[in-house]
């Protein structure tokens, strides 16, 4: 699968929010005049710190990353994963700094949005500034959805977080209902679901011998979706992909 998309650096963006409501030509040329530059980023790099003033928002083109915190352990915990076709801090718009670290888990290629250009395009679109906000609410969303999951089994919490980024990334091409590509470690995967890197392992061993999933180099092979999504109690409502007028 191919990050290039006809629409170039908003690509992505547009497929997620066509899922939830129709866009103009004239929208989509706006989304495009807000982006100024575009950087490529290593993996594990630094994209956004705690507390540091924000003067732009950044659009996720290609690649994944984390929003994390560190806890007073040491140990890290990852918020969020955030995929092509996200904004990974447009209430930066409103809040100006960030409570968490912004880091990416893979190679990435980020664009970015000056707050300035953002708030004139918001101000002209009042529709695409409705479509914005609700993709906040979507992230919002899906924090919640992240927090009841740490009421799920080991099992569960690591079948729900593979039901919810299929589906993600299948919004923007990027994943099938048999396959995906997950440039992440075991450690990653603990760091994200509450679970020691041992638990993950042997829980990631069981639904290997079961045929429902396996995940090893960067890539999950689904064996049973059904089967997934039973373990998981996965219900994809939370990720409101409707299309309906915002």
């Amino acid at each position: 699968m191919t990050n290039a998309h006809p629409l170039g650096v908003i690509g992505p963006l547009v497929d997620r929010l066509r899922r939830s409501d129709t866009l103009s030509e004239t929208e989509i040329s706006a989304l495009a005049g807000v982006i100024s530059d575009v950087r490529d980023y290593a993996n594990r790099a630094v994209v956004a710190r705690p507390h540091e003033h924000l003067e732009k928002s950044q659009l996720l083109i290609s690649g994944l990353v984390a929003r994390q915190t560190e806890l007073p352990n040491g140990r890290r915990q990852i918020l969020a994963i955030h995929v092509p076709g996200d904004f990974l801090d447009l209430h930066g718009l409103l809040l100006k700094s960030l409570d968490h670290e912004v880091v990416t888990l893979s190679p990435a290629r980020l664009a970015e949005a000056p707050h300035p250009v953002l708030r004139e395009m918001t101000s002209e679109h009042p529709h695409l500034a409705r479509l914005l906000w609700f993709s906040t609410m979507v992230d919002a969303a899906i924090h919640r959805e992240w927090i009841a999951s740490l009421g799920r089994t080991a099992a569960g919490r690591i079948a729900h977080l593979f039901c919810e980024l299929q589906i993600r990334l299948e919004v923007v091409g990027l994943a099938d209902t048999h396959e995906f590509a997950l440039p992440l470690t075991q450690i990653d995967l603990a760091d994200a679901t509450a679970l020691t890197p041992v638990h993950v392992n042997r829980t990631l061993r069981h639904l290997r011998e079961g045929g429902i999933v396996d995940f090893r180099s960067g890539h999950v092979s689904i064996g049973d979706l059904n089967a997934l999504r039973r373990i998981a109690g996965f219900n994809p409502d939370y990720l409101y992909l409707e299309q309906e007028p915002r």
